[in-house]
């Protein structure tokens, strides 16, 4: 079954010193499964390996290779995003304390009625509260 992936998640599995058991087991699910995301997730996560980059936790090299491999993994870019915004995105932001961006994620779980892989303490709180399995 896909599942919606977001940057907590992604970003645990290139990251050096931030993998785990459970964030291997959800890059596993990949072998059989897809992942799906909201427009904004290549921008959070281009924008957290800038700044991992520009704080040395990561190199230019290594940067360029995680983007790759990123690249080629089976995750699907959901189109609609921009047109839930103004509506549900800012009603879940509203309802759940959340960003805006964070939002996006839950509404794109709900729409799809699909589970959330997240790290994000908040995500996982606002996943329960909305009925959404979290990975």
């Amino acid at each position: 079954m896909p599942f919606v992936l977001d940057c907590s998640t992604a970003l645990a599995w290139v990251m050096p010193d931030e993998a785990d058991d459970q964030v291997k087991t959800v890059l596993d699910r990949l072998a059989h499964d897809s992942a799906v995301v909201p427009e904004l997730w290549s921008l959070e996560v281009c924008n957290a390996l800038l700044v991992a980059t520009r704080r040395n936790r990561i190199t230019q090299h290594e940067q360029e290779r995680i983007i790759s491999d990123l690249c080629n993994l089976p995750i699907e870019t959901d189109r609609r995003t921009h047109e839930h915004a103004f509506s549900s995105g800012l009603g879940y932001a509203t309802k759940f304390d959340l960003s805006l961006y964070d939002a996006a994620y839950i509404e794109l779980a709900l729409r799809r009625n699909l589970p959330l892989a997240t790290l994000d303490r908040k995500l996982i709180a606002a996943c329960k509260t909305a009925g959404i399995e979290t990975l």
